[in-house]
């Protein structure tokens, strides 16, 4: 990644796995699917990577040295991540009316029109908006809406969930007997308040659905755990980098004239930032039975890692045409949210959170970053600090190349 809008994503990526992201692509390199001692099958081949995702018998998100096995004691035997067959179909059934476009985008709307109001309304004051807190208050906003908890407060719904998340590394195989009593103790309060709402029963809510689909109460409190880790993360560490390659690689104009007459671009633009950020830059499954991926052999309990940011980017370098609905997209089944029957369930309201988000922050006029910082030693690569103000309340050009070229972890 040396073209200047890459830049950024390259500080990010080492900021968050400053030994594993170079080592991971030296490891790419060596070939489609490599063994490495201690981690697993390494995938970088965007092929090889579908036909794992897609042979959901060879390859599976349960058992030993998968990441449906390392929440399992946390959330419960029965939340999709570790599921597989008939029952992994039944319940996605149950959920899928929940994630439409439609409902999906009216759900953001109204939620959010609150926090985006907020901030709008600074930066057509002049005012800088923090984009990183900004998204995980929303991204909290959302998921607790969803899940009958939005009498908590968003931002304190994705922080708990990212208290969790930090427990997990790349080389984590289970979690300790400590690190999931701590787990369970800080889901414990908004468990509960969903457990609330399962009882209730209220029609064509989430916990309402569940219910009727016949899930017990513990089944379905499992599942709401699993939506307060897994709902939060993608949208709140996603939207600040798709706005920093936008904003890097210049396309901000382009987009904002776009939506003046329609906006038929902001689609194809999140699409193809999100194939060169690659959201969740890795993912797990468990070999089930011997064979072989590309000129790789693979023993039955083998533990494969996708390493999906390296097949993501296996199309090239971000495509302002692609990004402008010029040409086709790189990449139109969308690799980040997985592939098969365990593609992202939750893909449409990830997809319109930030596509409203987005959509107000370029109405507001959001063109300059104003500082930033990467953030350090997390799972999810992402900003710590992400300013920004409108176009034209551009900082003086001395300290926005100071700004440009800092570095800070926190």
């Amino acid at each position: 990644m040396k073209r200047p809008e890459h830049l950024w994503e390259r500080r990010v990526q080492l900021a968050a796995h400053p030994l594993a992201y170079p080592f991971i692509t030296a490891v790419a390199r060596r070939g489609p699917a490599v063994r490495v001692p201690g981690i697993g099958i390494v995938v970088g081949d965007p092929g090889l990577a579908r036909q794992v995702l897609l042979d959901h018998e060879g390859f599976r998100k349960d058992g030993p040295g998968s990441s449906g096995a390392l929440w399992t004691p946390v959330l419960g035997p029965a939340v999709l991540l570790n599921m597989e067959g008939e029952e992994h179909r039944r319940l996605r059934a149950a959920l899928t009316g929940l994630f439409t476009r439609a409902q999906a985008t009216e759900l953001c709307t109204r939620v959010l029109a609150p926090v985006l109001r907020e901030a709008t309304d600074r930066l057509g004051t002049g005012g800088a908006v923090d984009l990183v807190a900004l998204t995980r208050t929303a991204a909290g906003t959302v998921i607790g809406e969803l899940l009958g908890v939005s009498d908590t407060a968003g931002a304190e719904v994705f922080e708990r969930g990212e208290r969790i998340v930090r427990m997990v590394g790349l080389r984590t195989r289970e979690l300790t007997p400590r690190q999931v009593a701590k787990a369970k103790a800080v889901l414990a309060g908004l468990v509960a308040q969903a457990g609330e709402a399962y009882d209730r029963a209220e029609p064509g809510s989430m916990m309402g659905r569940l219910r009727g689909h016949g899930l017990d109460r513990e089944q379905a409190l499992g599942l709401a755990a699993a939506f307060l880790l897994t709902g939060t993360e993608t949208v709140a560490t996603t939207v600040p980098r798709i706005f920093a390659l936008w904003h890097d690689s210049g396309l901000l104009p382009a987009l904002r004239a776009d939506l003046e007459t329609g906006g038929a671009a902001l689609d194809p633009a999140i699409d193809e930032a999100m194939r060169v950020i690659t959201p969740s830059p890795a993912m797990l499954r468990r070999a089930a039975r011997p064979g072989r991926l590309g000129t790789t052999e693979v023993r039955e309990g083998d533990r494969v890692l996708i390493a999906t940011a390296r097949c993501d980017l296996a199309a090239g370098p971000f495509d302002r045409a692609a990004a402008l609905g010029r040409c086709p997209a790189h990449d139109p089944k969308r690799l980040w949210f997985g592939a098969g029957p365990h593609y992202c369930i939750g893909a449409p309201l990830a997809l319109a959170e930030i596509r409203v988000l987005l959509q107000a922050l370029l109405t507001a006029g959001a063109g300059t970053i104003v500082r930033r910082r990467a953030k350090r030693r997390v799972l999810i690569p992402t900003y710590a600090r992400l300013e920004v103000s409108a176009a034209q309340a551009t900082a003086p050009q001395r300290r926005t190349d100071r700004t440009k070229t800092e570095l800070t972890t926190t």
